[in-house]
């Protein structure tokens, strides 16, 4: 006979959020054993053991995450998103695309918040990225140590090209100039405004 666990006891089983199973079901990809006269959800417990946890195969996606630092880069995050899509089309992967415009610098972004979010759900089985630096500046190896947690495989596709020292530096002054030049601007001072043009100018010739 059937042990039936509730859906508390079913999403630690898979290692995952009660909110994430009831998603699946909507989406048709899981289905409780029965529910109870109550509405509430039985599930099977050998059927979800034999899944084993972060181990969904039919319900784990593969999300691509794209990012660019400012409105002005529409152009590269169109070019990232395609990379992405035609990456993962190729493997036949489901997949989808969540993109964010802010500096690498910045941990509060919606989309990449929404990203955890999900990968500590256990819903995420692989993260794509063109680069390592689109996911963040700094902090990146957190996020991935996360990913190995929950199961998630991280796949780059450009993890072969290696940037110089110099332009891994230009690319770093450039983004603490994204995140303190609105300040700065705001400011009176026309000395702050020139010294973050002259950073910035600095910046671009260095990587170009």
């Amino acid at each position: 006979m059937a042990q039936l666990v509730s859906i508390g006891v079913a999403a630690r089983e898979l290692g995952v959020h009660p909110d994430t199973l009831r998603r699946w079901e909507k989406e048709g990809r899981i289905e409780p054993a029965e529910r109870t006269p109550g509405g509430r959800r039985r599930y099977d417990l050998a059927k979800l053991r034999r899944l084993g946890p972060h181990k969904a195969p039919s319900v784990r996606m593969t999300i691509a995450y794209a990012r660019v630092s400012t409105n002005g880069q529409k152009d590269d995050l169109t070019r990232q998103v395609a990379l992405v899509e035609s990456f993962c089309a190729a493997q036949g992967w489901t997949y989808e695309v969540i993109c964010d415009t802010g500096s690498g610098l910045n941990y509060h972004k919606r989309g990449l918040r929404q990203l955890i979010g999900r990968i500590c759900s256990g819903e995420v089985g692989r993260l794509v990225l063109s680069h390592k630096d689109r996911l963040l500046r700094f902090g990146a190896e957190l996020v991935f140590s996360l990913c190995e947690h929950f199961g998630t495989e991280v796949v780059i596709i450009n993890a072969s090209l290696e940037s110089s020292f110099e332009e891994d530096l230009a690319q770093d002054v450039i983004e603490i100039v994204t995140v303190f030049s609105a300040r700065l601007y705001g400011s009176r001072s026309h000395r702050n405004r020139k010294v973050m043009e002259q950073l910035r100018s600095i910046a671009a010739e260095v990587s170009a």
